[in-house]
Formats: structure tokens, C-alpha cells, sequence
């Protein structure tokens, strides 16, 4: 285990949120804030939201679906937006929000002069932990989140038998009832009935002294070590939420005390996360060795540190073990980590990139029971879905605009002309189901979702438009947040078929052509789509030599903007790529240089997806450049990522991007080391994955691969791009691509020549 990369440390206390450390299990989250005396433990619960489902759709919008189309044909922006404003925005502006659960405060004694203070995130274990001094007695507090007990976990000890007294409560929210009282004499029951209603339960078992509840607290004095349980129901779940809450606390505790509880939840936690680990040499010149806030501001201050890049990457496998598991809710914008009763955007889901980049690196980390819970999603937008494709365009299938929330809400959200009126957001989820299929090669899982891929894609097969070259378009449409100039200097959002746009139904169609090619079945409709795929615009070169972001070559208003929607193409697509598309790739290059002497990258996710596209580009040296300026900027000291402020997805892209640095196989074809900075220049890898359900072993020294284990687990064809041998089986090697058959379960040992 190399704590210099599992292990977030520091000397004090956490003096805010962003200090703290979180812990979770994909449905209880708390952000542990590691304060001898006063500690507070900040509580949610995945399905603590506003409220019930809001029938949101507009019946405005189809009796002004041609007029609106023909304002945009006829350049009359003005009006096409005028009339988005009256008949496209959701009859209620807001869907539901995410919510807090509350704050659980621990008053703890022996702690007036304090002194060898540490708090920890062990990432290898899932426990965050703090320890300090006080007259010579060290005191201690574990905190973990069990997925198998369903429970937070808060352990006590001490040096000196008796020394553990404290007082516990938790504190209700703003603005809504709730009741908070003792159960029984060692539990609490706090309970809330606004917004979806829901009940926390807090139990406490002790060794020696006393403990007990009084009123609405939780009381102990002169313990020898104490453990305390955390449970949350809602009734988004279960009508039996309170008495299942109580059950689940109180039975936890029943479980041989503390011991076993930690051991359930460490087995459980590391059967996922020693599934894949990367290591490269340390080149930090001792920093590692310092907290983890200290370690930040050497990158700030230009120093490198290769184990701090490691850490980033474990701790976002971290995030989504301890944030999406199965059974849960997705990752929302914050997680499941969000103090606020209205957090920045709703903390809903939001779908123009955000809730998609929260899931890049779930399969190429070997986390995919992790991203189950988003398909989970996907079914419950559905029915939705085909009521808002139906009465608001009249058209099949099922389509989303660009957030939903816990209900699968699938009206326009907002009235924000950058954003609001863009049908794009369940095509693109939908593509998560495919590229599911590409890493595991799961059969039963494709033909189980072929059809929620098929209503996506029939949602076009009526929506789309001819322009005036007889390409097939959307209409309306906007690029995600960004805002174009016409020829006369005229601002404007809503257009017809900007290039992300095409780009999104050339990957859903080819998901739906190709699955039903595997599965034998659908061939009339996948012909259909195929034709219309043929009518696709294709990314095109604009006059600065970039990618073209809309069907005209506008200029933005924004050139530095956070959005790159137009190089889709290049990732999460395929469509551009270094070794097959050479000019669209130069032109992709061109257009992120542009962005960013503009200022892009200037949020959190964004510099996240630019290090995701350097490393398509095969631009070792930017790839470092740009993960040194995450974690420089954009990177809050307990190592969340902020937009600002926190926004969770900067966390699992810059994850993905590291990923994509060390081994790529989007085209078929497996690329190792295709974007390394120098100075990675040696390191390992275990249990990475890629598309063709391939599990991967590699280790190098100067920048080369020095061996090499790939385990095939679907018995798939392997192309692996250079030249190399395989042992034990025969290969063959064709345009600077070695190829070989490979059967299940094996696995072979590559030799790269030269």
C-alpha cells in the first residue's frame, strides 16, 4: 500500500466545507470535519429532495415548433428566441433539488489543550479517522459509511480507560418541520416531513461508563470506547422509512460491536477498489512526504509531484465507490456531498456534459456495478420522456433537455436561452449504455436496454429537419451554454443543428445499428438509421482552423468559453482521432489552443475535459501541463474539485483524463502510453480495462512499455497499436497494428519490440 498516494493528511481541523473530508456509501454521505471539541459531521441522504414529480411540459410548444423553426431557417434570431421564451420553457421553471440532511455535532471532552493533532482519509480502507492529545491521553474518532449495514459508523477510543464523555445531537434544516427526540434510551429519532419525507436514526453502544439519551441528545461519560450508528430511510424508497431507520441503527450495533462492522465495510469497499491501480515513480523530491494542503500549494507554486497525480486518480475512484453504488441514485453535480437546502444549480443532474463526465472513468477503472445506478436512471426518464416528445413535439420515442432531477423529469429546465431548449440530454446518457457494453461485452445487459437505446433514437427519426444543404438536423437547438455572433454582429443561442448535436446522433445511431447487429434483431430500423446517419453534417474546419461549433462559422462571444461542446467528436466520441482523422484532429488541437489563450479551462470540469482531449491529441506534454493547473486551481485542499464552487464531475473527469493518458482504446484498437508527460516517465498499472472486455497489466521505464498482460474476458479479437509479439498465440501485424483471436478467461503476455 503507498499511503503517499492513499492518504489525505492534514494538521488541523477543517475551517470550512471545503476542508472537509467526505465519506459515503452511495446513499448516506457525511463531510467530516475532524474538530477535537466541537466536531461536525455534515449528513445526506441521496433521495432528500424538494419534492414530488412537476408535470413541467409545455402544451404551447408544438402549435409553434414551424415557426419557431422557420425564424432560425430565415436568420430571425430575435424571434426564434422570443418565441422559445413563450412556448418552449417548462411551465414550472424548476424541477425538484437536491437537498441536506443535517448536521450531527459532537461536543467531546478532553480537548483543552490539545496538541499532536492529525486527520486522515484512508482511501485504501474507506475511513476517515482523528486523532490528537490531551494530557498525555491520545484520543481517536473512525468514520466510515457501510455499504452492507447500510449505516455511518462514528467509533470512540482512548488511550486511558474512562476518558470518553460527549454530547450528540443533530440539528434540524431552515425553514422546514422536523421533530428530533429520543427513541429509546440509547437512540435518537429525528425525523422531517417537508420535500420527500424521511427519518435519521442515531444509536449508541458503549464499554464501560454510561451511555444514553436525554431529550433530544445523545450523553456519554467516562467511557472506555464507544460506537455510535447513523441510519437515514426516505419515503422516496420504503412508507416504512422510519421504522426501517430505526432498525438498521439499532441492529448494526448488535453486529459484535465495532470490529465487525469495519471489517464488513473494508471487504466490501476493497473487493472494488484493488481492483485497478496505477503507480509512477516519484519525482517529488520529498513533498509527498507533507499534508496533503501543503503538497497543493507546492503544484501552485510549480513543483511536481507524480504520487499527488495518483492520489487524484484514487481519489476518484474513491468518489464513486463511496458515491454511486448500486441500488443508489447517480452522482448528482455535488455527489452526494452538498451542505445547502438550495445548492448552485439545484445539485440536480444536469445533462450537457456534467452528469455524463461523472461516469467516464466508472468502466476504464473497473468500477462498473458503479455505473449501473445511471441506467437505473435512464429507465425511470422514460415514460417521461415519451410524454414530453410526444405533446411538445409530436414526435416518437422519448427525449430529455439538459437536467433532470430524482424523478426523471424530462421538460426544458430553466428559462436560460444558453441552455434551456437543448433535446439532447437522453441521447447522450443513452451512449453510457453502449460504451457499457464495448468494455464488459455483456449481451444480456445490451439486448436488456436495446430498446430504451431505440426510443432515443426514434425521438429523431421525426425530429430531425433538412437545411438547405439537405443534411439532416436538429431544430431548435442550442450548443450547450455558448452564444454565437452573426455576420451583423447580432448575438444569439438558439440555431438548428450545432455540430455537438450531429455528433451525439452519430454515436446513438451507430450504438443502435451495431446492436442490432449483434443481437440478430431490429434490421429494418437500424437500415433506417443508417441512412439518416448518412445525412448527418460532419464536423467541418471554420476559418480560424477549428472545429465548427455551429452549422455557420460564427464567431463566439465567448471565445475562451467552458464549454467545448464541438469537439464531442473527439471525447467522449471517436469520430476525431490522431491516428485516423489526422486534419479534423490538427483542426481539434487548433480549436482547444484557441479556447484556452482565450481563458478556457478556467472551471473545474472543463480543464477535466480538455485533459481527457489533450490526451486523445497524444499531447503528453499538455496532458501534464493541464493536470498540474487542476490541481493548481481548481482543486480545493480536501481534494474536491471546484467549478467553483464544488462541483463533483472536475473529480471523475480529471480521473478519466489521467486514464486516457496511459491507455486508450476508442477505435478499436488498444494504445498504450499514447499521451504520457515526461515526466511519468516510468510507472505501473493494474486492472485497467478497455473497450473489447480486456483487463490490462503494464509496467515502463523511459517512457516505454516494458511488459505487458492482457486477460480477456469475453474472448474478443485484441489489436493492440505497434509492434509487438504475443506469447502463445498466433498474431499478425497490419498498418502499424498487431492483432490477435484470444479466448476467455486467458490471458497473454505482450512483448512490444524494439
Amino acid at each position: 500500500m503507498d499511503k503517499l498516494s492513499e492518504l489525505l493528511w492534514y494538521k488541523q481541523p477543517a475551517a470550512n466545507w471545503d476542508e472537509a473530508l467526505p465519506v459515503g456509501n452511495g446513499r448516506i454521505g457525511g463531510m467530516i470535519f475532524g474538530r477535537p471539541g466541537d466536531e461536525l459531521i455534515q449528513l445526506n441522504e441521496d433521495s432528500i429532495w424538494s419534492g414530488g414529480f412537476r408535470y413541467r411540459n409545455n402544451p404551447k410548444a408544438y402549435a409553434n415548433l414551424e415557426k419557431i423553426r422557420t425564424a432560425i431557417r430565415e436568420g430571425r434570431t430575435t424571434d426564434a428566441e422570443n418565441i422559445c421564451c413563450d412556448a418552449f420553457y417548462g411551465t414550472n421553471e424548476q424541477q425538484r433539488h437536491y437537498q441536506l440532511l443535517g448536521d450531527l455535532h459532537i461536543w467531546q471532552g478532553g480537548t483543552e489543550n490539545y496538541s499532536d493533532y492529525r486527520r486522515y482519509l484512508d482511501l485504501s480502507y474507506g475511513i476517515c479517522s482523528t486523532q490528537w492529545e490531551n494530557d498525555g491521553v491520545i484520543y481517536s474518532r473512525e468514520v466510515f459509511v457501510s455499504k452492507p449495514d447500510e449505516v455511518m459508523v462514528i467509533h470512540f477510543t482512548a488511550s486511558e480507560k474512562g476518558k470518553i464523555g460527549f454530547c450528540s445531537v443533530i440539528d434540524g434544516r431552515d425553514d422546514y418541520y422536523d421533530k428530533n427526540e429520543a427513541y429509546d434510551d440509547k437512540t435518537l429519532l429525528f425525523t422531517v416531513s417537508d420535500g420527500i419525507p424521511y427519518a435519521a436514526a442515531v444509536s449508541v453502544s458503549a464499554k464501560g461508563g454510561k451511555a444514553c439519551t436525554d431529550a433530544n441528545r445523545i450523553i456519554v461519560d467516562g467511557a472506555d470506547e464507544v460506537t455510535m450508528t447513523i441510519a437515514c430511510q426516505t419515503s422516496y424508497r420504503t412508507a416504512d422509512y422510519v421504522k426501517k431507520t430505526i432498525g438498521q441503527a439499532k441492529t448494526a450495533l448488535r453486529k459484535d460491536y465495532f470490529s465487525k462492522l469495519r471489517h464488513r465495510h473494508i471487504d466490501d469497499y476493497s473487493e472494488l477498489y484493488n481492483r485497478c491501480k496505477i503507480i509512477l515513480i516519484d519525482n517529488s523530491d520529498g513533498n509527498a512526504e507533507l499534508p496533503t494542503n501543503e503538497r497543493l500549494q507546492k503544484i501552485r507554486d510549480g513543483k511536481s509531484d507524480n504520487k499527488l497525480v495518483e492520489m487524484y486518480f484514487n481519489f476518484s475512484r474513491y468518489l464513486m465507490i463511496a458515491g454511486s453504488r448500486e441500488g443508489t441514485l447517480p452522482l448528482n453535480l455535488q455527489g452526494i456531498w452538498n451542505k445547502d437546502m438550495w445548492p448552485a444549480w439545484g445539485g440536480k443532474y444536469t445533462i450537457n456534459i456534467n452528469t455524463e463526465m461523472n461516469y467516464w472513468a466508472a468502466e476504464i477503472q473497473n468500477l462498473p456495478e458503479c455505473h449501473s445506478v445511471l441506467f437505473d436512471h435512464i429507465e425511470r426518464m422514460r415514460e417521461n420522456g415519451r410524454v414530453t416528445a410526444r405533446e411538445m413535439y409530436h414526435c416518437g420515442g422519448s427525449v430529455c433537455h439538459h437536467n433532470t432531477d430524482i424523478w426523471g423529469d424530462t421538460a426544458p429546465q430553466d428559462k436560460w436561452l444558453p441552455g434551456t431548449l437543448w433535446p439532447m440530454g437522453l441521447a447522450w446518457l443513452c451512449t453510457h449504455i453502449y460504451e457499457h457494453y464495448l468494455f464488459t461485452g455483456d449481451k444480456d445487459f445490451l439486448a436488456e436496454k436495446y430498446d430504451t437505446l431505440r426510443e432515443a433514437a426514434e425521438f429523431f427519426v421525426d425530429f430531425l429537419i433538412e437545411d438547405d444543404k439537405g443534411r439532416l438536423v436538429t431544430s431548435p437547438s442550442v450548443s450547450p451554454e455558448n452564444t454565437y455572433i452573426t455576420k451583423d454582429g447580432a448575438k444569439g443561442t438558439i440555431c438548428q443543428g450545432p455540430s455537438m448535436d450531429s455528433q451525439i446522433l452519430h454515436f446513438l445511431f451507430t450504438a443502435v445499428i451495431e446492436s442490432s447487429e449483434i443481437l440478430d434483431e431490429d434490421r429494418n430500423f437500424a437500415e433506417m438509421l443508417r441512412q439518416l446517419r448518412d445525412k448527418l453534417p460532419q464536423p467541418e474546419i471554420g476559418k480560424y482552423g477549428q472545429i465548427m461549433e455551429w452549422a455557420e462559422d460564427y464567431d463566439e462571444a465567448e471565445p475562451g468559453h467552458r464549454h467545448i461542446s464541438q469537439l464531442f467528436a473527439l471525447y467522449p466520441y471517436n469520430l476525431i482521432t490522431k491516428r485516423h482523422t489526422p486534419e479534423l484532429a490538427d483542426a481539434a488541437k487548433a480549436t482547444l489552443i484557441r479556447r484556452l489563450t482565450h481563458g478556457g479551462g478556467h472551471t473545474g470540469w472543463s480543464r477535466a475535459w480538455i485533459i481527457n482531449m489533450w490526451a486523445r491529441l497524444h499531447e503528453g506534454k499538455l496532458v501534464g501541463e493541464n493536470v498540474a493547473a487542476l490541481l493548481a486551481h481548481s482543486t480545493n485542499i480536501n481534494m474536491f474539485d471546484m467549478h467553483p464552487p464544488f462541483q463533483i464531475d472536475g473529480n471523475f473527469g480529471g480521473g478519466a483524463g489521467i486514464a486516457e493518458a496511459l491507455i486508450q482504446s476508442h477505435s478499436g484498437e488498444i494504445n498504450v502510453l499514447p499521451a504520457i508527460p515526461e515526466e511519468w516517465e516510468s510507472g505501473r498499472v493494474h486492472g485497467i480495462v478497455c473497450r473489447g472486455g480486456f483487463v490490462v497489466d503494464f509496467a515502463w521505464a523511459g517512457g516505454k512499455v516494458t511488459e505487458m498482460y492482457v486477460h480477456s474476458k469475453c474472448g474478443n479479437k485484441c489489436s493492440i497499436v505497434g509492434s509487438v509479439k504475443i506469447e502463445g498465440a498466433a498474431y499478425y501485424e497490419e498498418n502499424g497494428v498487431t492483432s490477435f483471436a484470444t479466448e476467455a478467461g486467458r490471458v497473454y503476455e505482450v512483448k512490444f519490440n524494439g
